[in-house]
């Protein structure tokens, strides 16, 4: 191990001494363990909240037929599955994968397809997804008038 001179506020020094009092180790271990949880924190951190255009356009254009006429979730996730992508819970909502090497790439929404819309599409939320209280939500949400119509041919 190597020293390091840091020069802290008197006020953060003393927060820090009491913290490390509190979990009742050294005020050097206290601080290499903050350090340590600020380096996984920034590798392992999530991607920007949007895709490039440059990606999203051509994945938007390749599966725009496979996310609108999809009758279930299983149906999707064949459709999908057989282009070489998955969804997977990301959050409040869905992100697109590679599958089967799990890269992620873009937001479902980016799509132009909300969870919240095909939880309301399959009248089911997503297998598996955490957040139970969006699929409640959308299923009991009233749908816009562009959403619910029927179209009538003249005779």
């Amino acid at each position: 191990m190597e020293s390091v001179d840091v020069k802290l506020p008197h006020d953060m020094l003393e927060a820090c001494k009491g913290f490390a009092q509190r979990d009742d180790v050294s005020l050097g271990h206290f601080i290499r363990q903050a350090i340590a949880h600020e380096i996984s924190r920034n590798r392992n951190a999530r991607p920007p909240n949007r895709a490039d255009e440059q990606l999203i356009a051509p994945l938007r254009a390749r599966l725009a037929s496979d996310l609108a006429y999809a009758r279930s979730w299983d149906d999707l996730s064949a459709r999908l599955r057989a282009k070489g992508f998955a969804l997977v819970p990301a959050g409040g909502g869905l992100a697109l994968h590679r599958w089967p090497s799990n890269e992620r790439l873009c937001k479902a929404s980016e799509l132009g397809f909300s969870y919240s819309k095909l939880v309301h599409r399959f009248q089911a939320g997503f297998p598996g997804h955490a957040h139970t209280w969006i699929e409640a939500r959308a299923l009991s949400a009233t749908p816009s008038p562009q959403e619910d119509f029927d179209l009538i041919e003249p005779f």
